[in-house]
Parts: structure tokens; sequence; C-alpha cells
């Protein structure tokens, strides 16, 4: 949790007199988990954030990507997030919204031009040119930079003269180009994955790490407003990811999701506090032999309406064990084994080396595994070519 720290308030008779903002991202507003929907999951949780922004009353509200969870959202979602915005801007709060790994930035940015108008800012897909949304308050300006999501690839079709050969040269690279004025108030808003950073089993892992951002890219900025890790964390005092407003794996069963307020005062003085959201049904995960879990004195002790995992350590499977279970736990999304067996059939040692190995590495031990003989050096090649047209965006 972070410490209480609140300015007392952000206006007098209509003047801002501190800038004050809610921090938000990964929406995955239409994704599904384990073929549950989550839309009414979903607009249970955007009924309370809006009931904090009335409650708050921020200048703006900042989604950092991740709005959908597919690159073309069910019209249930689309409608979601439309009487989402309706329900800030009605109030006369501004929105400003950037596209993630998830979206579409095309589909999304659709009438950003018009609606711009109406107070909600949507970044078009990135070329190259990052004007800021700008306030006044009782210090001066507060510049806000929207930066989407980007690969390596994206940055140096603009700037082909630039060497772009990360993920960190990108954000490097097209941060250079935006002219700053440092000696004002700066927000980044952004959805990269910053090298340090806890993530979560509802996220999209790039094996070998590549689409790593080194935290130095980011530059000088007063707050960088961070999207694409699911986990609530600061990667430095100036650097946050809110994380999502829903529990999206039971990875984050013992996550306390929030949102995140932020205030800025003079030059420097940045101040952060969380408003914890609880939601309509939980992530839980029980353990146990399928006798004890399904005892008519535990089952009385559980909230039936919850999401669960059940982890059975009978040393025999149960037949037709999902089915049974969910009985007693309608919401039974997962069942796994904790016996003998399984834990004789974990390769733990594997799991753990994938983030720090390279896609060349992981597919040379792959084929080497399937074929009992290791690559040649004219295939490593092959493979190495062939992943590097893939990371481009060229295959």
């Amino acid at each position: 949790m972070l410490p209480l720290m609140r300015l007392k308030c952000a206006r007098v008779y209509g003047i801002i007199i501190v800038m004050k903002f809610m921090h938000l991202s990964d929406l995955h507003l239409g994704k599904r988990v384990n073929e549950f929907s989550m839309i009414e999951e979903q607009e249970y949780f955007l009924s309370k954030i809006a009931d904090i922004a009335r409650k708050e009353h921020p200048e703006a509200v900042i989604i950092a990507g991740d709005v959908y969870d597919k690159p073309v959202p069910p019209v249930e979602a689309i409608k979601l997030f439309d009487g989402f915005l309706n329900s800030l801007t009605s109030v006369g709060i501004k929105v400003l919204v950037i596209s993630g790994n998830h979206d579409s930035a095309e589909r999304l940015s659709f009438g950003s031009d018009l609606l711009g108008g109406s107070g909600v800012h949507i970044a078009h897909a990135y070329g190259g040119d990052l004007a800021p949304v700008t306030f006044n308050d009782g210090f001066g300006r507060v510049n806000f930079y929207l930066l989407p999501f980007i690969k390596p690839a994206n940055v140096a079709r603009v700037f082909p003269d630039e060497t772009v050969q990360s993920y960190t040269d990108a954000v490097r690279v097209a941060l250079s180009h935006v002219n700053v004025n440092f000696a004002e108030r700066n927000v980044l808003v952004t959805h990269q994955f910053v090298t340090g950073a806890v993530r979560s089993e509802s996220e999209e892992i790039s094996v070998g790490g590549t689409d790593n951002v080194d935290l130095s890219a980011f530059g000088a900025f007063d707050y960088v407003a961070l999207g694409h890790i699911h986990r609530p964390q600061n990667v430095a005092p100036f650097a946050r990811y809110c994380g999502t407003p829903l529990k999206y794996s039971f990875s984050e069963a013992s996550h306390q999701k929030s949102v995140t307020i932020v205030e800025m005062g003079k030059k420097g003085d940045v101040t952060m506090r969380e408003v914890d959201l609880a939601p309509r049904r939980d992530w839980i995960v029980i353990r146990g032999s399928y006798a004890e879990v399904t005892a008519k004195s535990f089952v009385s002790k559980q909230n039936r309406d919850n999401f669960f995992k059940v982890v059975l350590t009978d040393e025999e499977d149960i037949p037709d064990g999902a089915a049974k279970l969910r009985i007693f736990y309608p919401g039974l999304m997962v069942l796994e084994y904790d016996n003998a067996r399984t834990r004789a059939e974990a390769d733990l040692g594997e799991a753990g080396d994938v983030q720090s190995k390279t896609p060349e590495q992981l597919f040379a031990e792959l084929y080497e595994k399937q074929n009992g003989k290791p690559m040649t050096e004219e295939m490593r090649a092959y493979v190495g070519a062939l992943i590097q047209k893939i990371w481009e965006g060229e295959a």
C-alpha cells in the first residue's frame, strides 16, 4: 500500500490549484478467462471507478493502454467503454488514452480528433509526433505526452537513420524526437515492460526478455504512467504501474486491486496514493483432498459466487473431477493436482530459464529434444534470420 499523501484541494472556485489525475491501465474489456466472460465483472469495476472519479474529481483520467483484450473487440466491450467515457466527461473529467499491445491503435483512435473536442484524447498510432495535452494549474503548465505501445520496427520505419535494435532503443529514439521543456512539469503515458517489473500469469511474455525497456530510456519526466504489467508497483519513485483494476489470473489472487491518484504541486512535488477496488467476484485458491474440499463444513465457508482454482492432493485423479467440483463451486476455473506424480513430472529447471534465454536458444533446445541432435550452423542462421524478420514485423 502506498503511503496516504494528499493535497487538501485541487480546485478553488473552478481554478485548478494543483494537478490531480487518476492513473488506470489494462482494462482488457471483452476478456474471457478459462471460457468465463469477464464483461459483467468489468461493468462492475468501471461503475466503481466512475464513482471514485466523481468523488475525487480529478482533472483527468489516464488510461495507459490495453483498453480492450483483442484488436477487434466484441460489441459489448465497445459499448461498455463508450458508457464509461460518457460517465467521466459528463462531470467535466478529461480522459487521456493510449493503445497497448492488445489494442489496435488504428481502431482505438478512430474519431480521436473529433472526440478531443469533448475532452477525450486518444493517441493516434505511432507516427513520430507526440504533441502534448496540456493543463494549467496554480504552478503553471503540466504536459501529458501520450506514447502508445511501440516495437523497434515502428520507430525504425519513422526514423530510418537512427539505430533501433531493441525496445529500449525504440523508446529512447522516440522520446529524443520530442521537444520537451523539462523546466515545466511533464507526464509520460506509455505501455511497455520496464526491466525489473514483477509480472503476473495473465500477461503476454516475450521469450528471452526481448521486450524489456531500461528505465533510463524515460529520461527526466516528472511522472511516468505505465501500463502493461498487471501487478501494481513502483519501478522508480517517479514511474508506476497502476496494475489492472480486476484480477485476470490466479497468480493475482492475493493482489489488492486499486486505482492510483496522482497529485502534482510545484516542479518535483509529486504524490501518489491508492484507492482500493473490491471485486464483485473474488479469485480464490483452495487446496486439499477431494473429500476435504467437498465436505459440507468446508463448502459452507466459501462464497460460491467467486471464481475458484482447486488444487487436489489426492494421489489418484478423480474421474470427471471438474464436473463434480462444479456442483460445489459453480465458478470453478482451474483444477490442478499436486501429488507425487505431478511433482515428478514437473521440470522446474526449464520453466525458470525461459525468460533468460534468447528465442534462438529456445528454438535450438526444442529442435535438439525433438530430433536427438543439435541444429547445424546453417539451420541456426536460417532460424535467426526468420526470427529477426518476425521481430521486425516483416514476416
